[in-house]
């Protein structure tokens, strides 16, 4: 028997993977949808391949359709094996072997255009594999380094997609902010829907000084306490979105505007739910069309005139303080 021909992508024709990609980003984000749009051809192709197998291994891993509602999450044995299965096709879609799966095959053609590495797919498969075993945060830096896994390493990973060399640190390191503070954002919207599977991405510490449990913080009596919490987290991702935008300054100024209106979208979101207080989880926080217009032209202005303020505090750190230290 022959072995399998090595082909990036899986064999599979580009046209068709990018097609099925770009319809992945249109039915799971209409925020990065609209985002992506503002890229040069090759770029947005290049990043609706990144979403798509990152959308496909967050439905795998969480047992649910494009984005939508949780699957059941009792079983700590048959998620740790959704996630193994990830790992699988993954090392095998980067080997440039079919996988059976346009999204996986799909990582592997962006893995080869860019110079995308399976450290770099590890570390986001790492956050689901906390999720697995029903991990929580129980310090500031654990909540950093969770969002690390699932958000900050795919702002890595986007960076080498918009053609930043591997030896660019600060310009990488500033791209894995723009993930954190996404992800802070959805922490802070999704706090409700969390802890009804189960989860709870808030430090144990900051549930401590409140005097509760995990889980105690979602219940409807304890929500004008639970906004309390708000600045601090809002406050956190902020942080990571003013330094992102210094990197974002060296980027070309398509990718640049594309980068910035993402930031701007998704800083909306985490602002709303300052905004709303106590009310922030009665219903899901959206972003609407009008609105999304506005971050797009505010957006393009910023890019134009290109001189982000930095944080109001000094960055004395990059992604490897993310990344998990030893026995975590």
């Amino acid at each position: 028997m022959r072995p399998t021909l090595a082909r990036a992508g899986g064999g599979r024709h580009r046209g068709a993977l990018v097609a099925k990609a770009r319809d992945a980003i249109r039915e799971g984000s209409h925020s990065f949808a609209a985002a992506s749009k503002l890229f040069d051809r090759t770029t947005r192709e290049r990043a609706w391949l990144l979403y798509a197998w990152c959308r496909r291994c967050d439905d795998i891993a969480d047992n649910q359709d494009k984005g939508g509602p949780l699957g059941d999450q009792g079983n700590v044995k048959g998620a740790e094996d959704r996630v193994q299965a990830i790992r699988i096709l993954t090392r095998r879609a980067y080997d440039e072997q079919p996988t059976a799966d346009p999204a996986f095959d799909g990582f592997g053609l962006v893995a080869d255009e860019c110079g995308l590495t399976m450290d770099m797919a590890n570390d986001m498969i790492g956050g689901f594999a906390l999720d697995a075993t029903r991990w929580q945060p129980k310090t500031e830096a654990d909540l950093l380094r969770y969002c690390y896994h699932v958000a900050g390493s795919v702002g890595v990973m986007m960076a080498r997609v918009m053609g930043v060399p591997e030896d660019d640190g600060d310009t990488l390191d500033r791209a894995c902010d723009l993930g954190l503070a996404f992800q802070m954002a959805n922490v802070a919207r999704d706090i409700v829907e969390d802890a009804e599977a189960g989860r709870c991405y808030l430090p144990a510490t900051w549930l401590t000084e409140k005097g509760w449990e995990a889980g105690d913080h979602a219940l409807p009596e304890n929500r004008f306490v639970l906004a309390s919490l708000m600045p601090r987290l809002i406050g956190l991702m902020e942080k990571h979105e003013a330094a992102s935008k210094l990197g974002a300054a060296r980027l070309r100024f398509r990718q640049r505007w594309a980068v910035l209106a993402a930031a701007n979208i998704y800083g909306a979101i985490g602002r709303k739910v300052l905004s709303r207080g106590q009310r922030a989880w009665d219903r899901r926080v959206r972003v609407n069309r009008f609105e999304k217009l506005w971050h797009v032209t505010t957006a393009f202005l910023e890019a134009l005139w290109n001189r982000p303020e930095p944080p109001s505090e000094p960055i004395l750190w990059s992604r490897h303080d993310f990344r998990p230290v030893a026995g975590w």
